[in-house]
């Protein structure tokens, strides 16, 4: 079992906390596994193994718990000796009805700390945020990123990166595809059973949607337009052109659908010199590049924007806010920000050629501020200073600490 020590390091940082820890994220990537690392720290850490009640809801051992009463009771049998702590790790728990009663009641009632996870956002947007608010603490888990591809990998089979680069660009990081590298023939199907798993289960089947072609056909579109300006009006002229007629509200609420199953992220634009947020023209980048190969069958490729799409997945690892930045007619493809941090950064395959440079130069010097600009690419080059506007190669920006 392989660490995850960017999120089991926050986990261990919010342990005992009188904090729900919920971790989200897309099928698969890693959730079940982070509980599980985390319940080694606990026991190597002192806690007794009775003390951890692990359940996880998608096995079969749990089937028959169906509603609250019966998980209530299910725990409370558990915790035989009211004067220890105990440590409650429910995975997939939103497969239980009216759950939320059951998790404020023990964090009302019991000595407990609860650890939950769920592969959809209406997992907070339930009751469980009205019950808990302010009393909760969301752990959002990616896929792996490039640096925990190469460390999954081990020292010896990342000795070539640029080969595990283009490895990575094209089966994506969900934890399961390293330990199909030896049969690439057999990366394509897993990608393509966790794809329709999801679309199924966490999309169709939680909103019961009705028109599932409909849904593939928007979100096949998404992933052939990674990075690109993208409007309700576009996916609909795009789709009657192919034959199929909709309305803006669907296709709205079928890209929310997606988003709040971690399929899509949705980028936001911010004017820069208006200060605000505009509420058109966004751009969606997809959880996974693996996922989104296989959807296109490598169709229609921007290398620039998958790249981009991977530096998107990056920033928000490190926890920063990022939207599309406007300045006037130029755009600046991320503005990454924290609380007391502000970074630019514009993505290119390369600025070799002095007209590329030119065009990815322009939005960042036009900015009048002095937070720190970059532009991140594939080139090795000496030049890495353009009137203080850094270069960095994106390899080695992604494997930074």
């Amino acid at each position: 079992m392989k660490n995850r020590d960017l999120y089991l390091n926050q986990l261990i940082k919010f342990r005992d906390k009188n904090l729900i820890k919920v971790i989200t994220g897309l099928r698969r990537s890693g959730k079940s596994t982070l509980l599980s690392l985390f319940e080694n720290h606990l026991i190597t850490s002192g806690v007794n193994k009775d003390q951890i009640i692990r359940m996880n809801f998608e096995s079969f051992q749990f089937d028959e718990i169906t509603s609250y009463k019966e998980l209530h009771a299910y725990i409370n049998d558990c915790m035989t000796d009211k004067n220890k702590k105990y440590y409650l790790l429910l995975d997939e728990v939103q497969q239980v009805s009216s759950w939320e009663k059951v998790i404020n009641s023990f964090l009302v009632d019991a000595n407990v700390d609860i650890y939950i996870t769920g592969s959809n956002a209406y997992l907070l947007s339930s009751e469980l945020s009205t019950l808990l608010s302010g009393r909760y603490v969301e752990i959002k888990m990616q896929p792996l990123s490039f640096k925990e591809y190469v460390d999954f990998l081990g020292p010896d089979d990342a000795s070539i990166l640029s080969e595990k680069f283009n490895q990575y660009l094209q089966y994506g990081g969900l934890p399961t595809v390293v330990q199909l590298l030896e049969n690439p023939d057999t990366i394509g199907p897993f990608l393509e059973g966790i794809y329709n798993t999801v679309l199924m289960k966490d999309v169709i089947e939680r909103n019961e949607v009705r028109d599932a072609a409909l849904l593939e056909n928007i979100l096949k579109y998404i992933a052939a337009n990674i990075g690109c300006i993208v409007s309700t009006k576009k996916i609909s002229d795009y789709l009657t052109s192919s034959g199929r007629k909709t309305t803006s509200d669907t296709i709205d609420n079928y890209l929310k659908m997606l988003e709040n199953a971690f399929i899509i992220y949705k980028a936001n634009r911010y004017d820069l010199k208006g200060k605000m947020y505009l509420k058109t023209l966004e751009k969606y980048y997809i959880v996974d590049i693996g996922i989104r190969n296989r959807l296109i069958r490598l169709q229609g490729t921007d290398y620039g924007h998958i790249l981009e799409n991977i530096v998107y997945l990056e920033l928000l690892r490190r926890g920063y806010e990022v939207a599309i930045g406007k300045i006037g007619t130029l755009e600046i493809d991320f503005v990454a920000t924290k609380p007391d941090e502000k970074i630019y950064y514009q993505v290119s395959a390369t600025i070799m050629n002095e007209d590329t440079r030119d065009r990815e130069l322009r939005p960042l010097k036009s900015i009048s501020d002095n937070y720190p600009k970059y532009i991140l690419t594939m080139d090795q080059t000496i030049f890495n200073d353009y009137s203080g506007i850094k270069v960095i190669n994106i390899i080695d920006f992604l494997l930074e600490n």
